[in-house]
């Protein structure tokens, strides 16, 4: 009998949660996505805290060492030195702070945009759907480095311009994700319920397709940030990105790379710390992924 309440009481607790809470509960069971949440949060913490806690200013040079030095524990240059002799270790934690906001804030705005132009195309379909879609195609076949030479041109060289040249193309993708995840479930039984009880078809998008579409749209976002982190690598590499005195991941990789034969520590430290942050985010993917997978619940 006390078996029995206990299971009955286990059940109701498990009916009574709320989708989110569900949600948190299973990602914490996920030991490999918690671990790398941990990691993640420390790496943001030493970007974005860390660098203003006394330590030597990102363009410092000391003119006592020479250029790509080896790391010195003693003189407190963990990862040595760069080309102009500054400290690469503090450089690297600047340049973190431009990667991670432009991963975010481009896939942000792709997050926004795509999602409600996909779940909206996709639920309304006929003419609509395929005239977005066309714009979408349209869009897709304009070559992301001719627009971004294009508002380099016009506009000029911004930080910003980075968030809105990569955020403005990468929409795209998770526009036709959501289109296909809506397609597949605008007929099933609770759509059709919504509609018959008179539920507004915005209401209906944004209370019952785009949470069942949280799954794979999740795993695009935790794709999508080290994607654009390693796009805003390549156009700063070309110059038409984050410029000197600034810094960022991909500027310094590029760095290092080229002198890794004499100087292999420069491209570890950086590297290491890149790809250490994408391993994590890839691993907080999949433990969302499975929180939010309706077919667990």
């Amino acid at each position: 009998m006390a078996v029995a309440d206990i299971s009955v009481g286990a059940v109701q607790e498990v009916k009574g949660r709320s989708l989110w809470a569900d949600a948190r509960h299973r990602f914490l069971r996920n030991k490999a996505a918690v671990t790398g949440l941990v990691v993640f949060l420390l790496i943001v913490f030493a970007c974005y805290v860390v660098p203003y806690l006394g330590l030597r200013a990102p363009d410092k040079i000391n003119w006592d060492l020479p250029s790509w030095s080896a790391p010195n524990m003693e003189l407190g240059y963990l990862l040595g030195t760069d080309g102009n002799s500054r400290d690469l270790f503090v450089r690297t934690l600047y340049g973190g702070q431009v990667s991670l906001l432009v991963g975010f804030t481009a896939t942000l705005v792709s997050l926004v945009i795509g999602v409600i132009w996909g779940a909206t195309a996709g639920f309304i379909g006929g003419r609509a759907d395929g005239l977005m879609m066309r714009i979408v195609d349209i869009l897709y076949s304009i070559p992301f480095i001719f627009f971004v030479i294009m508002l380099t041109v016009v506009v000029g060289k911004f930080i910003t311009l980075i968030y809105v040249a990569i955020g403005a193309v990468s929409w795209l993708d998770m526009a036709r994700i959501v289109r296909g995840q809506t397609i597949s479930i605008r007929r099933r039984e609770f759509i059709e319920a919504a509609e018959a009880s008179g539920v507004s078809k915005w209401r209906i998008i944004t209370r019952h397709i785009i949470p069942n579409c949280l799954g794979p749209v999740v795993v695009y976002v935790t794709l999508t940030v080290p994607s654009v982190i390693l796009t805003e690598s390549f156009i700063s590499f070309l110059g038409m990105g984050v410029q000197e005195p600034d810094s960022s991941w991909g500027t310094l990789v590029s760095e290092a790379a080229v002198v890794m034969e004499i100087a292999p520590w420069a491209i570890i430290g950086t590297g290491g710390i890149l790809a250490v942050t994408l391993l994590c985010l890839n691993f907080i993917g999949d433990g969302l992924r499975d929180a939010l997978d309706p077919k667990d619940r």
